[in-house]
């Protein structure tokens, strides 16, 4: 239950992300997943060098920080495909 509860977590946080940075009409549900999971651990690192935690479980800090972690990987994935 808890791997369906991080699923719906990373989904929520890759399509917000995915809204800021205007990527939500090319990117599907499963790039959105993705890039939540992978946001959170690259947010939570970030955060950790600012000296503040990461993702502390399922609240609304933890999902700000993924969101933002989602939208640094959407940003660097940019400048990779367009080299």
């Amino acid at each position: 239950m808890e791997i369906l509860l991080w699923i719906i977590f990373g989904a929520l946080a890759g399509w917000i992300a995915s809204i800021i940075m205007k990527t939500n009409g090319s990117q599907g549900t499963i790039s959105d997943i993705i890039m939540g999971v992978i946001g959170a651990i690259v947010g939570g690192f970030i955060m950790n060098l600012f000296g503040q935690s990461g993702v502390t479980g399922f609240n609304l800090y933890s999902l700000v920080v993924a969101v933002i972690g989602a939208v640094v990987v959407i940003y660097i994935g940019r400048i990779i495909r367009n080299k």
